[in-house]
């Protein structure tokens, strides 16, 4: 696939166009220079020809941030088949704009002017004195207008070979029924309450009218049967991790080692990444997506486009499958490291904490350094630990390897007959307390859906599951089946019907 790099000095509206040409809000854009910092990759279909787009950094100098961003915007246009240089046309062309342009044509790649900020006809005049570029492919559009940008656009398919035209699909047409989620299957015909914290609502298994009837496990396994979300290879073959933790821990260094290249940007400025950089590697015949978020802060030292990447990190962390969460070893921990972690248990992802910068940490204080982590992330219990150095890549290499892990048992599905052996001995251990002087019956256990694992107990009172029981259940759970790195979330459920039958018994299973 063809690639295609918007290059340019900052606050020239780099980042606008990348947006455009994507038809969705996708990278981040304020009028303060120097927004974008790293190079964001994306598909898009030009004229019904797809491209990778490059929304680079402004070229710029000044500092040791600018300096790694000029590095990062050139290497993407040396790696570009089409380059668009973009400035400012609302003020006149200058001669460090024509010395970049210069150097990028010199090249010798497809190379466009590109004059944004034209945003009405006596503008379009100020577009001649660009002609002393030298180039006739010159394009003067508004980005933010929406005005005169077909022409580009077509310049820009006439660029890219016919082997990079997309084929559309068939279209297909989703059941107005079909969600995520076990209850999703009887959400027509739900009619009970609702117990848990979980938003699921409606599970149950309609009796039929009669006497004294009971309903054996084989029958409860069999109405349950068809809720059980199924998923292809592919899907579990393919994992999302995104690298989040406070300001200046080293997640970009960490992203950098793991893939054994400079691909984010790396500078002693704390809050240096400021958009979500993703980048997919291979490894053992499973694809993992990286992605480095913006380091988060207190809220009340957010400012300006740091609230926009607190923003991004949240709704990244939506799409993910594991967390690496990234502490720095040779500081003592703080409270916002805890609130940071608090998105992992939010999201229900699967965890491996990072303990970075770990040769600079005091070698003789490990125990105590892994306590205190285990005291501070109770919730986080399940969650392996690794000691690494992401600067000298030291054990860096054995991530890899906790993920395929980590990801395997995000992934398991215990089959009904050992789920329910287990919960059986359980409850012979520790029966379930009653409420209210009421029993309270557990029917049938079902895993229902993985990644994370889900688990439907069906009783007669969910409202009777207390927490530490469900707590006991998920430790016995641990025990029997290697459920490190993920969480294990239970739902409590009542095995309801839609109307009032007959007095009837129904028979525990144990």
């Amino acid at each position: 696939m063809k690639k295609l790099a918007i290059i340019g000095r900052p606050n020239v509206g780099k980042s606008s166009l990348f947006n455009r040409l994507l038809k969705q809000r996708d990278a981040i854009t304020s009028e303060q220079a120097g927004t974008t910092r790293d190079v964001k990759k994306r598909v898009a279909v030009v004229v019904d020809k797809e491209v990778e787009i490059l929304d680079t950094g402004g070229l710029d100098e000044g500092c040791e941030l600018f300096d790694r961003i000029k590095e990062k915007s050139l290497k993407a246009a040396h790696e570009a088949d089409i380059i668009l240089f973009m400035v400012d046309g609302k003020s006149l062309p200058e001669e460090e704009d024509k010395k970049l342009f210069y150097e990028l044509e010199s090249m010798g790649k497809a190379i466009a002017l590109v004059v944004n900020k034209i945003d009405n006809d006596k503008m379009q005049e100020k577009l001649w004195e660009y002609y002393e570029f030298g180039t006739e492919r010159i394009f003067g559009i508004s980005v933010s207008h929406n005005r005169s940008v077909l022409p580009l656009l077509n310049w820009i398919a006439s660029e890219l070979p016919e082997s990079s035209i997309v084929t559309p699909e068939s279209d297909v047409v989703a059941d107005e029924d079909e969600m995520d989620g076990f209850d999703a299957a009887m959400r027509a015909s739900a009619d009970d309450e609702e117990f848990d914290e979980d938003e699921d609502d409606g599970f149950f298994i309609p009796e039929e009218d009669g006497e004294e009837e009971e309903t054996s496990i084989e029958a409860l396994e069999e109405a349950y049967r068809g809720i059980v979300k199924e998923y292809e290879a592919g899907d579990v073959n393919q994992m999302k991790v995104a690298i989040i933790g406070r300001v200046n821990v080293g997640k970009s260094s960490l992203l950098n080692a793991l893939l054994g290249e400079d691909r984010s940007v790396v500078s002693s400025v704390a809050g240096t990444t400021i958009d979500p950089i993703d980048e997919t590697v291979e490894y053992q015949e499973k694809k993992i997506t990286f992605i480095d978020t913006a380091g988060i802060r207190k809220r009340g030292k957010i400012l300006g486009i740091e609230k926009y990447a607190l923003m991004r990190t949240e709704e990244m962390l939506e799409t993910a499958d594991i967390a690496l969460l990234v502490l720095d070893a040779s500081q003592p921990f703080m409270d916002l490291d805890e609130k940071i972690a608090g998105f992992v248990d939010k999201n229900r992802l699967a965890c491996l904490i990072v303990l970075n910068k770990w040769d600079m940490a005091p070698r003789e204080d490990y125990d105590k350094i892994i306590a205190e982590v285990r005291d501070r992330f109770k919730f986080l219990s399940y969650a392996p630990i690794i000691t690494i150095s992401a600067q000298s890549k030291q054990r860096v290499h054995k991530i890899f390897e906790m993920l395929l892990k980590i990801n395997e048992n995000y992934s398991q599905r215990i089959s009904t007959g050992k789920l329910n052996e287990v919960i059986q001995a359980a409850m012979r251990k520790h029966i379930l307390p009653s409420i209210n002087g009421m029993n309270i019956r557990l029917y049938f256990a079902t895993q229902y859906d993985i990644r994370p694992p889900r688990i439907a107990l069906i009783m007669n009172k969910p409202q009777g599951l207390h927490f530490s029981y469900r707590r006991y259940l998920t430790n016995q759970l641990r025990e029997q089946f290697d459920f490190e790195g993920t969480p294990v979330l239970f739902k409590a459920k009542a095995k309801n019907t839609n109307r009032k039958p007959k007095p009837h018994k129904t028979r525990s299973m144990w």
